[in-house]
């Protein structure tokens, strides 16, 4: 653990008080560092969360000290092209870079420490969002706000790994009423697709992994069949 300033917000960017937070396969990934584009630190990683707003900057209109929010990854201007056609998920301002570490106003970061010599150094952003500290600070673009008496520390999973599987079954396969869906892997992505594909109406849900762990805790959320593949 060490001790970090984070600067007040700038504008349309909000200041987060973080108080749950969960760990995904691409935090470990960039931990290791496994390619050279990974390899920028000081950094703060951490992108699946949930908190409260502390303080806001010039300009923010939808959020206010108090609201409880869930940090994001891919925010949305609403103004560019790809906003005001629908592929908010192309916004040609918020979209995700993996390999960015600045804030996208300034390219500057709202993270510093001071080294033994007395100088200032920069600490660098992950993904956007950085939720591994107890402050973070976040475009708005990139902070959702939800129902303050929504329970934070499940609503932390909503940040990636539940809202990737829930996608894939809703948008990118766009299950429908009544159709069988296999799933390969129930981690919890995959157990978030067989959830996905429950709301959806599948008729038969199928679980497939190579761990007997998971083939077991799969069972609760879905239907129709459980394999272990070897």
């Amino acid at each position: 653990m060490e001790e970090v300033e984070v600067a007040p917000p700038r504008r349309l960017e909000v200041r987060v008080k973080l108080l749950f937070t969960s760990i995904c396969h691409t935090d470990l990934s960039f931990l290791k560092g496994e390619n050279e584009l990974q390899r920028k630190f000081p950094r703060i990683l951490g992108h699946e969360a949930a908190g409260v707003v502390e303080s806001v900057g010039e300009g923010v209109v939808d959020l206010a000290p108090g609201d409880h929010v869930v940090p994001i990854f891919n925010g949305e201007c609403g103004a560019c092209a790809y906003c005001q056609s629908g592929k908010t998920n192309l916004c040609g301002t918020y979209r995700v870079n993996p390999f960015k570490s600045t804030m996208a106003s300034d390219d500057g970061t709202r993270f510093s420490v001071v080294d033994g010599s007395g100088v200032r150094r920069p600490v660098y952003h992950f993904l956007n969002t950085s939720t591994f500290a107890e402050y973070t600070v976040l475009d708005a673009a990139c902070a959702v706000k939800i129902h303050p008496e929504a329970p934070l520390d499940k609503m932390c999973l909503i940040s990636c790994g539940i809202s990737t599987g829930v996608g894939a079954a809703w948008n990118t396969a766009n299950i429908s009423k009544g159709s069988t869906v296999a799933i390969f892997g129930l981690g919890a992505v995959g157990l978030a697709v067989a959830e996905g594909a429950r709301l959806r109406g599948a008729a038969r849900i199928i679980g497939v992994d190579i761990n007997p762990e998971k083939i077991t805790k799969g069972e609760r959320f879905h239907h129709g069949g459980s394999f272990q593949s070897q």
